[in-house]
C-alpha cells in the first residue's frame, strides 16, 4: 500500500511525498529511489530475525520466483538529515559490490518512510552461532579450519577496503554462513550510520568486545580499526571466545582491558607460531603497530595454499576433536 503524504519535519528531516519523491529536507533528492508500495507488492515479509540500532531484519519471500531473502527496514527519518544522507549514499555504493564472500544486496528503496534493503538470505545463520555450537559441544576448530574461515573473511574485507569502504563492525554475528557453507560478510559498512558509537549507546546494546583502543579513546575509526576487529575474530575462532570477554565485567573494565591490550595469549602448545604471531600483531594497541590488511591477506593466503597443497587440494572444516 502506498505511503501517505507527509510534511517535511522542522529540522529539515524530509519525508516521502505524495509523488513518491524523497528529499533530505533541502534541495537534494536522496540517493535511493522512493517506491511506494513496492515492499508489499514484491515481497511477502514473514518473521523478524534480528534487531539493532535503527533497523529490524525480516525473513521474506520474493513473490515472482519464491526466492527467500532478508529484508532490512531502517528508520532513516529518525536520523539527522546529514546522517541519513550519508547512509543512503553508502547504500548506493554498497549496492555495487560483488564478491563471493560478501552478502549480496539485491534491492534498496524508500517505502512508507523507511529505507528498505533487500539482501540474499543466509540459511545457516552466522559465525557467532557456529562458534557457540562448537563450544557447547566441548570441541574446538582445528587450525586448518581456522585459517580457511579467516581467509574468506579477509578476502572479502580486503575487497571492501580496495573500494574505499570500511566495514566498522566486524564480529562473528556479522559474518553469515551461506547455503554452500561459504562465509559472507554482512552489515556492510552501515555501522557508522545505523548505530551511535558512544558510551551511552554501547551500554544499551551490550559490551562491544571488538571495538579498537583508538575508538575507546575517542580518536575515531580508521582502516587499522578493521584490522583490530579482524584480530579479535581470529582469536575467537581459535579460542571460541573474545580475547576481552570477562565474566560479570562492566563496560569500563572491558574498555580498560582493550585500551591496554590486556588479553590471554594463545597457548603455544596448541597453535602455530604463525597464528599466534599474526594475532599478536593485529591486536597491537597502537594502530601503527598493526599490519595492513593486504599483508594479513598475503600471510593468510600463503598458509591456506600450503594447507590445500598438503591435503591434495581440499581442506575440510572439522573440529579438532573429530
Amino acid at each position: 500500500m502506498a505511503a501517505a503524504p507527509a510534511e517535511a519535519s522542522e529540522d529539515g528531516g524530509g519525508k516521502q511525498n505524495a509523488n513518491g519523491q524523497v528529499t533530505g529536507g533541502g534541495t537534494e533528492t536522496l540517493a535511493v529511489p522512493a517506491m511506494p508500495g513496492r515492499l508489499a507488492d514484491v515481497y511477502d515479509v514473514q518473521k523478524a530475525v534480528g534487531k539493532g540500532g535503527y533497523a529490524i531484519v525480516y525473513k521474506a519471500v520474493r513473490r515472482e520466483d519464491r526466492r527467500v531473502v532478508a529484508v532490512k527496514k531502517v528508520e532513516i527519518f529518525e536520523m539527522s538529515q546529514k546522517k541519513r544522507e550519508r547512509c543512503l549514499q553508502e547504500v548506493k555504493l554498497l549496492s555495487k559490490l560483488s564478491h563471493p564472500n560478501i552478502i549480496q544486496m539485491l534491492d534498496a528503496f524508500i517505502d512508507d518512510n523507511q529505507l528498505i534493503i533487500i539482501f540474499e538470505w543466509a540459511p545457516a545463520g552466522d559465525l557467532k552461532r557456529l562458534i557457540k555450537k562448537t563450544a557447547e559441544a566441548k570441541k574446538t576448530l582445528d587450525e586448518p579450519s581456522i585459517w580457511m574461515f579467516f581467509a574468506q573473511i579477509t578476502d572479502a574485507l580486503l575487497y571492501m577496503h580496495q573500494q574505499r569502504i570500511m566495514h566498522r563492525d566486524i564480529k562473528p554475528a556479522n559474518v553469515l554462513v551461506g547455503a554452500n557453507g561459504a562465509l559472507k560478510i554482512g552489515d556492510l559498512g552501515l555501522g557508522r550510520q545505523l548505530s551511535e558509537q558512544t558510551m551511552e549507546a554501547f551500554s544499551k546494546v551490550g559490551t562491544p568486545y571488538y571495538v579498537s583502543p583508538e575508538v575507546v579513546r575517542g580518536a575515531g575509526y580508521d582502516w587499522k580499526s578493521d584490522v583490530w576487529s579482524m584480530g579479535c575474530l581470529l582469536y575467537e575462532l581459535a579460542c571460541l571466545r573474545s580475547p576481552f570477554e570477562m565474566e560479570g565485567a562492566n563496560l569500563y573494565d572491558v574498555f580498560q582491558k582493550i585500551s591496554k591490550g590486556d588479553y590471554q595469549p594463545l597457548p603455544a602448545d596448541t597453535f602455530s607460531k604463525s597464528l599466534r604471531g599474526l594475532v599478536t600483531r593485529m591486536l597491537s594497541v597502537e594502530p601503527a603497530g598493526r599490519p595492513g590488511l593486504d599483508e594479513v591477506w598475503s600471510i593468510t593466503r600463503a598458509i591456506v595454499s600450503a594447507q590445500t597443497a598438503k591435503s591434495g587440494g581440499r581442506v575440510d572444516v572439522h573440529t579438532a576433536s573429530e
